[in-house]
């Protein structure tokens, strides 16, 4: 399947060689996500499982804001007034949108600069690697109007890149995380300047995307289902894992271009 020439509605798509890089639409409100872009992220999402023309994904921000959260006018407002029934219809669609980001087999990277607020957050959060700006100011802020802090996962990831105590912090107060913050406490992968950010994702993203993508594939299958692992358990899964590796051609490749002193050239089968 190819997805190069995908054409959303919703949000920004473009594709840089193998990589691609997606941002969302109205910087003027620092980006916002609507119900439409909520559901056409989430197909889209999905749709990468079987694409073969893309090898890694960036998250990225424009106008200065990765974004706010849902829209105060375009989701708040509108839930107010929808029935049971309705409200977990779209509390388990925004939890199918982060499903779907651990689903795709490509790494994805989030650069944040300013406002990550909410879903945002939380995107953010179900990327796999994070580059941030001293300007990015993360917040949780589910509990400032009125909700619980377990939103679209948050009690369940938050702790594990963070940390139990930091995590319950921030989900019961609501507070922003500084940039400092994040980078100490293991949020961001590295704190790069505004100017560089978005260059420095899609750089890392393209030094993935010419890596062994299966390999890829399988080590992000392996970080997620080692969460429910015993120690056993894991260690006799990734054994398996690593087995079904050494069948590929891209582990000949290395063998033979190591064996030869020059550098592989990876192909993904």
């Amino acid at each position: 399947m190819k997805m190069k020439n995908c054409k959303p509605a919703h949000f920004n798509w473009r594709v840089e060689g193998e990589v691609a890089v997606i941002t969302l639409k109205r910087p003027e409100r620092k980006n916002p996500m609507t119900f439409d872009s909520y559901a056409e992220l989430r197909d889209t999402f999905r749709q990468l499982v079987q694409a073969d023309d893309i090898a890694s994904v960036v998250m990225g921000s424009a106008g200065g804001n990765f974004c706010s959260g849902g829209d105060v006018h375009e989701i708040i407002k509108p839930l107010l007034d929808k029935d049971m029934k309705g409200l977990l219809a779209f509390t388990r669609m925004t939890g199918d949108l982060v499903r779907a980001m651990r689903a795709c087999p490509q790494p994805i990277i989030a650069a944040i600069d300013g406002v990550c607020a909410g879903a945002g957050a939380m995107i953010a959060l179900f990327s796999d690697i994070r580059f941030g700006t001293p300007q990015a100011k993360t917040a949780f802020l589910f509990t400032r109007v009125g909700l619980a802090g377990c939103d679209m996962g948050a009690c369940a990831m938050l702790p594990r890149v963070i940390g139990q105590g930091r995590a319950a912090e921030l989900l019961f107060s609501g507070r922003t995380m500084s940039a400092e913050e994040g980078e100490r406490w293991g949020f961001f992968n590295r704190l790069v300047p505004a100017d560089a950010l978005e260059a420095e994702a899609i750089a890392l993203a393209r030094k993935l995307a010419e890596g062994p993508n299966f390999a890829h594939m399988m080590t992000k299958t392996m970080l997620g289902q080692e969460w429910s692992m015993s120690l056993e358990q894991a260690i006799e899964a990734e054994a398996q894992a690593q087995a079904i590796c050494m069948q590929t051609n891209d582990f000949r490749r290395a063998y033979e271009a190591f064996a030869g002193k020059s550098v592989p050239r990876f192909a993904g089968d």
